[in-house]
């Protein structure tokens, strides 16, 4: 089956301006991510959907192959949606483009874990929260999963809700933990693709999260357990612990 990466990167974000093209040693942010995700084996393409030609050429600088896209889309998904559309492949990975140490192996983990089960069609990493603060920290998204390791719910509140502690968990949590945390990177069959784009949801448009409009609708996402982390940057606090 032929796999293509595809690195979603809208120039304007909320939090951090223009956090994809803050230089970090001496590259922007996205050149990082890039240049891990080229590390991954077996990929016929790596392509970064853009929405501004600033994006663009910089990409272009560094050898990377842009392609634009729909400046109004609601999510990374949609323009991941919109490549699938235009180019031929089967299965599609899309990587945020604020993961800048993303381990290649992250990405070769979910692809094999995608092709073991012919009936999935979206599955996501996601990993176990050993760190307190994370749980509480809005930029870190939890999930919540069946034991069949479906997806039941994202959210960047605290979930579970520990009622008995008031949502400090006490126990270690390096040995066990009820947490798991989101980690950005998502995959996806071409046709589920399609269909991705023609839904709607209002639980996306609360929380501010694309997944949520395939659990809403009814759809499954298959989640797949990484022991690796990453560090996305979403404020200038995660750009310090990067650059430390």
């Amino acid at each position: 089956m032929k796999k293509i990466i595809v690195i979603p990167a809208r120039l304007n974000s909320l939090r951090l301006k223009e956090k994809i093209l803050i230089n970090i040693d001496g590259k922007p942010m996205i050149q990082h991510v890039w240049e891990r995700v080229k590390l991954v084996n077996d990929i016929a393409d790596i392509f970064i959907a853009v929405d501004d030609k600033k994006v663009y050429d910089i990409v272009k600088s560094f050898g990377g192959n842009p392609i634009y896209t729909f400046p109004n889309h609601l999510s990374g998904t949609d323009r991941v949606a919109e490549i699938a559309r235009k180019t031929d492949g089967d299965i599609f990975i899309n990587v945020q483009a604020d993961e800048i140490n993303i381990n290649p192996l992250m990405i070769e983990e979910l692809i094999k874990n995608f092709e073991k089960e012919p009936s999935m069609y979206a599955a996501t990493l996601i990993k176990k929260i050993t760190n307190k603060k994370e749980i509480s920290d809005i930029n870190i998204v939890k999930v919540v999963k069946n034991k069949k390791d479906d997806v039941i719910y994202f959210s960047r509140s605290p979930i579970p809700y520990d009622r008995i502690n008031d949502n400090i968990y006490f126990h270690d949590l390096v040995l066990f933990s009820p947490y798991f945390k989101h980690i950005g990177i998502y995959i996806y069959t071409k046709i589920f693709l399609a269909t991705f784009q023609r839904l709607s949801s209002n639980l996306e448009k609360i929380e501010k999260l694309e997944q949520l409009r395939i659990l809403e609708n009814g759809y499954k996402i298959k989640c797949i357990e990484t022991d690796y982390d990453t560090i996305s940057i979403n404020d200038k606090k995660d750009l310090r612990r990067i650059k430390c």
